[in-house]
Formats: C-alpha cells, structure tokens, sequence
C-alpha cells in the first residue's frame, strides 16, 4: 500500500525510525573509537549493535503482517541480512574477514545495501524523518572520512 500520511501511526514506524537513528549513530561511534584505537568500546558498541537485530525483526513481521509494500518488506529483510552478516562474523565465528577480500567486499556491498534500504523505507514512512535518517546517514560517511584521513 502506498503510504500518503506524514505522521507515524503505528508503534513499528517509531521503532523502525529509532532503531535507523541508532543503527547509524553506533556505526559512527565505532568509526570514531576505531579511529582513536580504542578497540574495547569498539566492542562495547558492537553488541547493542547486533541487538538492533530484535526491532528490526519485530519491524520486518508486522510489516509483512500488514501486507505492506514489497520493497519496504524486501528493504527490511535487507537491513537484517546486513546484521545477522555482523553477528556471525564478528560475535560467533570472531573471523578477521575484514582482511579476506572476498568476505570484506560482500560485507561492504551488503552494509550500503542495509544503508540504502534504511534510507529508502524511512522516506517512504515519513518524509521529514527520512531527511533525519539521511542527515544521519551523512555523519556515518563523515566519521568513515574522517577515520581513514591521516
């Protein structure tokens, strides 16, 4: 169903809103505490990370339950992909595949993707929030620039 409300009217809007502020303002932080070499808040962060796996869940069920659009399902289902990707590689295998090409490009490929889908189903949600989840979405690169700058 094509949405033409601008308010969030059900409880899962809210938390699929909150839950993107998140996911990008922990992806950020981490950017940062990589930056500074503080590998244990690294950590720290990863695991309230991971955990956006539970709203997003709820968010992907009552989206699929009330028969919402096909992209908007397809988009969520994306975004927990990206995040199952994070906690098998980097909580239960504990791999470095960030220093195995292959691995590394898929889950680079796979975050923008998650990225992108946050972006679009906040939009499609609700336009003045979808420019918050955007705003935060700039941040992230900014913390990606600034970590790799000298």
């Amino acid at each position: 169903m094509r949405r033409e409300k601008h308010n969030l009217e059900n409880i899962h809007e809210k938390v699929f809103i909150a839950s993107s502020i998140m996911f990008n303002l922990l992806v950020s932080s981490v950017y940062i505490s990589t930056k500074f070499d503080n590998m244990v808040l690294v950590k720290k962060l990863g695991y309230p990370f991971t955990f956006l796996i539970v709203p997003f869940g709820y968010t992907f069920y009552k989206f699929i339950k009330e028969k919402d659009e096909k992209r908007v399902i397809v988009s969520n289902a994306i975004i927990l992909v990206y995040l199952f990707l994070e906690l098998l590689f980097d909580i239960i295998l504990v791999i470095p595949f960030r220093e195995i090409l292959w691995l590394h490009v898929i889950y680079v490929l796979v975050f923008y993707a998650a990225e992108f889908s946050i972006i679009g189903i906040s939009f499609n949600l609700n336009r003045k929030l979808g420019f918050v989840i955007l705003f935060a979405f700039l941040i992230l690169l900014g913390c990606l620039i600034y970590l790799y700058l000298g």
